[in-house]
């Protein structure tokens, strides 16, 4: 009767874990509506609609949250719009996945030079090289945004002084 008991809840402990590893896709296999909508948001980045295309790419991650396409193009929009802090976040996101991704290494490092982050992306820079060990394009794409330097920061505006200002009085003792 003892037997009985631990069988049952042994077999039972078996279709659990083998019914859930057979219904899990391996990682280099991603849905292919997250693949399509990815193709698609191309085409829309390509035609200049990023707002569509950034909606697109969002999409495809809720489909399939391992697509690292997805996270790669959302950061390109990212730099293409001026704002590196994003593109550093979601290029992170697709290293995350996949830390050898070199296309991800370059653009964030590339985003860490207009940000001003120099240190960080000389340490990019030396993944890059790190991973290809005879010179690839990533790592002299990466280098020379290092050597050319962050963008010069924009000059403030100048306040506009009212013409019919009164003078100011100066208080005499």
């Amino acid at each position: 009767m003892r037997f009985t008991t631990l069988s049952v809840a042994g077999a039972l402990l078996v279709l659990t874990v083998s019914s859930g590893l057979s219904a899990q896709r391996p990682d280099s296999q991603l849905d292919p509506r997250s693949v399509e909508l990815v193709r698609q948001a191309r085409s829309a980045q390509a035609a200049g609609n990023l707002g569509g295309a950034n909606d697109l790419l969002e999409t495809a991650l809720a489909v399939d949250p391992r697509n690292r396409e997805a996270f790669v193009l959302i950061a390109d929009i990212a730099r293409v719009q001026d704002l590196p802090g994003k593109a550093i976040r979601v290029y992170g996101e697709a290293l995350k996945l996949d830390p050898n991704d070199l296309t991800a290494l370059r653009g964030q490092g590339e985003a860490m030079v207009s940000k001003g982050a120099m240190t960080r992306a000389k340490d990019n820079l030396a993944k890059i090289k790190t991973i290809c060990k005879a010179g690839c394009a990533e790592a002299t794409t990466l280098a020379a945004s290092i050597a050319k330097g962050p963008p010069p920061a924009p000059a403030p505006a100048p306040t506009p002084v009212a013409a019919n200002a009164p003078a100011k009085e100066t208080a005499k003792p």
